[in-house]
């Protein structure tokens, strides 16, 4: 699929089978944070997957969201205790986030599988992941679906960070942070080169200032 820029594919997505467009959307949409979720069963075991589709959803109250691809262990736990943790992973937790989103049988603990340390959290049951640097209890705060697909919502209640990802303003460093995201099939993706830019102002605009 190689050719000249302005050559295109062209996809009628109204007759292409959906698990055709799935693979363009995670490898176009790229890179996506990864909500490494933890949450505790009405049995009592804790669970941890990653969800690559996530975002902050509102601010006030503060709110994140992560997508539930199917009916899966953490979208049940979810239900049950309407309770859960976003951790933030790193490079040094690649191989441990892989492992966590094996298909294991129903009543493994990830947290055990993957060899990781528990933490506990401040207002909610399910624990933290000890080393992710930053970690959001939430509250379960309602549900989307589209499809086989569910999105979840949860208010922050508490925020849990590592002063060593902190930069001197007190807000979390993204070069110390070193968080992973998703491209699109097995890839994985770290930070790279970070640009910092401030936004125009209109009244900047008017005198002339842009960002090039």
């Amino acid at each position: 699929m190689t050719g000249p820029a302005n050559e295109r594919i062209e996809i009628n997505v109204a007759t292409a089978k959906p698990l055709s467009i799935y693979p363009w959307l995670t490898a176009s949409l790229i890179p996506r944070p990864i909500a490494w979720v933890s949450t505790r069963s009405a049995d009592g075991i804790d669970n941890l997957a990653p969800h690559s589709f996530t975002t902050v959803a509102g601010i006030d109250p503060p709110t994140l969201c992560f997508v539930s691809v199917g009916h899966k262990d953490t979208l049940a736990n979810v239900r049950a205790t309407g309770e859960f943790v976003l951790n933030i992973g790193t490079e040094a937790l690649l191989h441990a986030m892989n492992d966590s989103a094996t298909n294991f049988p129903a009543g493994t603990s990830e947290f055990d599988a993957a060899h990781l340390q528990r933490e506990p959290s401040v207002t909610v049951g399910p624990p933290r992941v000890a080393s992710a640097p930053i970690a959001f209890e939430c509250r379960a705060a309602g549900e989307h679906e589209v499809g086989q697909c569910v999105m979840v919502f949860g208010e922050v209640l508490h925020i849990a960070a590592a002063l060593d990802v902190l930069a001197a303003d007190g807000m979390p460093a993204a070069g110390a942070v070193a968080p992973l995201a998703r491209l699109g099939r097995a890839e994985w993706s770290t930070l790279g080169e970070i640009i910092a830019l401030d936004r125009i102002r209109y009244d900047g605009w008017q005198r002339g200032q842009r960002s090039g």
